[in-house]
């Protein structure tokens, strides 16, 4: 088994945070309100050293297919144009790669992909990507029987789906090549099954591609995503390097290397800390997260705000039970509270904002181990015990800030090092 750390690559969805806002009195700035862009704060802004070797930007963000603007505005669009989306970005280290993809989740109820290669690679233009995606069409189906002799029939649109992938990675080969783009250009292989994927990548060997990405992943078992790798290890020619799209798998990144991957991408470990129900705060140990403290805001929790409106609950009492939660923890990180009154009153708000909930032994848990106090990160050192709150996009996202520093320096670093791997990625390429 090798052990070179894979490249992590983190897609951006406009994810920044605001370094005048002040946890103790939940206030901002002027500065901090009067452009989001220019006075927050990206992930590789905030920490000190580098947290993710790239950055992913995808067009189906960028360039929303139901006409709105999605997360940039029609004046952050025209400066992109105007400086180039490195500077957008603010990637002043070279060394940070940016990879582009054509956003194909975002048209994958339509028969055809309604994108085409030369708006893709016009895209990647603006954005400076260094690697840039292929053109291909998300295949949802996965049935490894069939390359058993499955009994089950196959639907066509499967087959038409890879067939659609596989002349679009040949347009785009040939465009790039025509058109002399700096760009190295990435292969996108879609399957339903190991052989299925195996002859994908096969055809876009054949192609000339020699860093193929993987799509269509992301919802398969571990033990999957294995066989398909396996099943590309019998026709992946030794130059040839893989890529994973949205897929972050700790208990597996070990075999990744050894199986020719390179690198991958997901917003896992930033999404987590606010859209997932258990694991909102990673540590050191991969199979040790903690789930964050719910304190919210009384003016922000749409369910709490309807159930005041209608008279159910008092607003004054509600607002009482907040602030005493959130002097309770300040308490109880000063060690002037004890642990099982501090728990005793988050209970009494959550019987109001989560009344069919109980949270008391899980923030026992996680209020006994503190585990902010241990973490060396740059979020952890200045937050404190803020960072272990569920409450408003601040907190939240600086705790996804923490997953991403954690997954890269401590997740990764088996793997491992100092170094990004994207570099060597583009001396190979």
């Amino acid at each position: 088994m090798t052990h070179r750390r894979l490249a992590y690559f983190l897609p951006d969805a406009f994810d920044l945070v605001d370094p005048t806002f002040d946890f103790d009195k939940e206030t901002r700035s002027k500065t901090g309100t009067a452009n989001r862009h220019r006075n927050y704060q990206y992930a590789h802004e905030l920490f000190p050293k580098r947290v993710y070797d790239g950055m992913l930007i995808s067009k189906g963000i960028v360039d929303p297919l139901d006409g709105t603007t999605g997360h940039y505005s029609p004046a952050q669009r025209e400066r992109i144009e105007r400086d180039g989306g490195r500077a957008f970005l603010r990637l002043t280290d070279r060394r940070i790669p940016i990879m582009g993809d054509c956003g194909a989740f975002s048209y994958v109820s339509q028969i055809k992909p309604p994108v085409t290669v030369d708006e893709v690679l016009q895209f990647y233009e603006e954005w400076d990507v260094n690697y840039g995606l292929s053109v291909d069409h998300v295949i949802r189906t996965y049935t490894a029987t069939h390359d058993h002799g499955g009994t089950k029939e196959l639907d066509p649109e499967v087959r038409e789906r890879q067939a659609i992938t596989i002349q679009l990675a040949t347009e785009f080969f040939e465009t790039h090549r025509t058109q002399k783009c700096q760009l190295i250009p990435m292969g996108v292989a879609q399957g339903w099954s190991p052989l299925s994927y195996a002859f994908a990548v096969t055809k876009l060997q054949q192609i000339g591609y020699t860093y193929i990405a993987l799509g269509g992943l992301v919802t398969l078992k571990t033990k999957d995503i294995l066989a398909v790798l396996q099943a590309i290890a019998t026709v992946r020619a030794s130059k040839t390097q893989l890529h994973l799209l949205g897929v972050t798998r700790t208990d597996a990144m070990p075999f990744f290397p050894g199986l020719g991957v390179v690198s991958i991408d997901s917003t896992a470990p930033l999404r987590r800390a606010f859209k997932d129900q258990k694991e909102n705060y990673y540590t050191a140990n991969p199979k040790l997260s903690y789930t964050a403290i719910r304190i919210p805001q009384v003016g922000g929790n749409p369910d709490l705000r309807k159930r005041i409106a209608s008279g159910e609950i008092p607003n004054d009492d509600a607002r009482q039970l907040e602030q005493e939660c959130l002097d309770a923890l300040k308490a109880y990180d000063h060690d002037k509270r004890t642990l099982q009154d501090t728990v005793k009153t988050l209970r009494a708000y959550e019987k109001i904002h989560h009344p069919k909930t109980d949270m008391s032994e899980v923030y026992t848990d996680v209020l006994r181990s503190r585990p902010w106090r241990k973490c060396p990160c740059q979020v952890c050192k200045e937050l404190g015990y803020h960072v272990i709150l569920f409450r408003g996009a601040e907190r939240n996202r600086r705790r996804g800030f923490h997953n991403i520093w954690t997954f890269y320096n401590k997740h990764l670093k088996g793997l491992p090092d100092e170094e990004s791997a994207a570099a060597e990625i583009l001396v190979t390429s």
